[in-house]
């Protein structure tokens, strides 16, 4: 039985460039725009990002998400993880090695159900980050229940009209494309209630009503859009009618995934910086480091991260080994709602031990703990995944036929006894 933690040494390579190539290159774009992640680039900013994106290319570290016949390397969802533990410390980083959401999971949509011109058209500029995309699903009464989903989709001749509302659509505003979930048979289970577009930037009857920004963002990228007769052919529908949770689920189970592998990156930053602070700060005549309470804290988050990177290893393999994610479904969820809550711990205890330097925007680690509170909603809230869990986890269990765990019957331990050659009742 093969039980290994190793990296091959040709990948450790690569994975050593990654992080010094972070710490050198990429560590500049975030101190200078750290709020231009999902824009387009400008011409100012094409100078200077563009060589990195060779730079990573040139590595064989580019799109490491993908399939190679879609412009990446094929490396596996275990390779993926190690290279997103570095990424995640980063904000530009994802960008820059052609990982950034959402649109990773929107080219997987369009590489699996586009056609032909809209591959030519919207995935190989997506793939080379020359544009960005947006996914346009949540409803402002719906929240994380479809089944409260209003937005319509109705068949007129050759085409289909949209109508509706969509809020906290990522990158609206500056999107080449946005897929759109929108319901087409009202009176289907929920399952086949809903159907996938395409539409094109610039259709008429998309109306951006606002823009909401996230707490400390200095604009806004997550828009309330209306949806107002907007027109679009057959083929913008993609996948088949009624199959836009089959869909979505191309995008939002590997989704999960990378957004816990690069949490690992981000408390294990918290972390270290936890580390540094107490062999730094002296307090009452003595380091940090020596107070219990510190130690304590450097303890308690140790564990959590190694616990969590552990799980979302193991998971990342299971995804490797079945190449199915449905069966991965259990772990999946779990990675995903202990994202939010190990950032939160690891981040809040960092921030305490920074004192007032914590909470103030020369160090990273509001930004990391407030990051934690927007994982824990995103591609679905924490709570419905652990709903999600729970639900697998009991599957996989019989209920007990009395009071007591089955193992722990009364007759069973009297059998026992049996068996070993003892009274049955006083077990001598």
């Amino acid at each position: 039985m093969a039980w290994d933690f190793s990296t091959e040494p040709e990948f450790q390579e690569k994975l050593d460039w990654a992080r010094e190539f972070c710490r050198t290159e990429v560590s500049r774009l975030d101190l200078v725009w750290p709020h231009d992640l999902y824009k387009p680039v400008t011409d100012q900013q094409r100078a200077i990002v563009d060589p990195l994106k060779q730079a990573v290319r040139d590595e064989g570290l580019w799109a490491c998400h993908l399939r190679p016949e879609l412009g990446g390397q094929g490396y596996g969802q275990v390779r993926l993880a190690l290279l997103n533990e570095i990424l995640g410390q980063y904000r530009w980083a994802p960008r820059i090695f052609g990982t950034a959401a959402p649109d990773t999971g929107n080219a997987e949509i369009l590489a699996h159900y586009g056609t032909e011109e809209q591959k030519r058209r919207y995935l190989q500029p997506l793939l080379a980050g020359d544009i960005v995309s947006c996914f346009s699903m949540t409803e402002p009464q719906g929240g994380s229940d479809p089944g409260e989903f209003t937005t319509r989709a109705v068949r007129d001749g050759d085409d289909w009209v949209i109508t509706g509302t969509k809020y906290y659509s990522s990158n609206a505003r500056w999107a080449e494309f946005l897929i759109v979930m929108a319901v087409t048979d009202p009176d289907a289970p929920l399952k086949r209630r809903m159907s996938m577009f395409l539409v094109p930037r610039g259709t008429p009857g998309i109306d951006i009503e606002f823009d909401s920004a996230l707490w400390g963002e200095d604009e806004g990228t997550h828009a309330l859009i209306e949806y107002r007769d907007v027109r679009v052919p057959a083929d913008a529908m993609l996948g088949a009618e009624g199959d836009a949770f089959g869909v979505s689920q191309t995008r939002l189970g590997g989704g999960r995934v990378h957004h816990a592998m690069r949490a690992v990156g981000q408390a294990q930053k918290a972390l270290d910086m936890m580390a540094e602070r107490a062999l730094s700060r002296h307090t009452q005549g003595e380091l940090l480091a020596r107070k219990q309470a510190v130690q304590m804290m450097l303890a308690d988050s140790y564990a959590q991260v190694q616990q969590f990177r552990l799980l979302v290893m193991y998971t990342a393999w299971q995804i490797d080994a079945f190449g199915d994610y449905q069966r991965v479904r259990k772990d999946i969820s779990t990675i995903k709602f202990l994202t939010g809550q190990v950032l939160h711990d690891v981040a809040r205890r960092a921030v305490h031990l920074h004192g007032a330097l914590g909470v103030s925007a020369e160090m990273p680690l509001m930004g990391i703990l407030h990051s934690g509170e927007i994982l824990a909603l995103t591609d679905g809230p924490a709570e419905v995944h652990q709903f999600v869990a729970a639900r697998e986890l009991l599957r996989d269990h019989q209920p007990a036929e009395g009071p007591w765990p089955s193992a722990y019957l009364p007759p069973r331990r009297e059998q026992a006894r049996r068996e070993l050659g003892l009274d049955p009742v006083s077990g001598r």
